[in-house]
């Protein structure tokens, strides 16, 4: 059962990070210890935490899976606010941000018939209609 806002122990590191690998989490770990001496508000840590996890992992299911590059996944995050706005997949990440092996992958996770001949664009489309 979720726990509401404001239960959490602030030391408790989520379970999608949880079943990740050891690199996650200790990532995790590290980014939460250290907003919690600046911040020291526990949901702000958090916040703080998983921010610093999306820079070099992208969510894949119940746990976190290393990104081919490291960087924001959203193409709107990686511009700066001068830039006009960039087509976005719904805060995930966007075909044009993902190479074709990766969404590959990401597809066969998720049992994704016909993948095999599909092309980038098709792929990205069958996993965010998936998601």
């Amino acid at each position: 059962m979720p726990e509401k806002r404001g239960e959490r122990d602030e030391t408790n590191i989520p379970s999608t990070v949880e079943r990740s690998d050891e690199h996650a989490q200790a990532i995790w770990k590290a980014a939460h210890d250290s907003a919690v001496e600046s911040y020291g508000d526990a949901e702000r840590a958090h916040r703080t935490a998983l921010a610093a996890l999306k820079h070099s992992y992208r969510k894949s299911g119940d746990h976190w899976v290393e990104k081919s590059r490291k960087g924001p996944s959203d193409p709107q995050d990686a511009q700066s606010y001068q830039d006009p706005p960039k087509k976005t997949a719904g805060g995930r990440v966007a075909y044009e941000e993902a190479s074709k092996d990766d969404l590959y992958a990401q597809a066969r996770e998720m049992d994704i018939p016909g993948r095999s001949k599909m092309d980038k664009r098709e792929l990205a489309k069958a996993i965010l209609d998936r998601s």
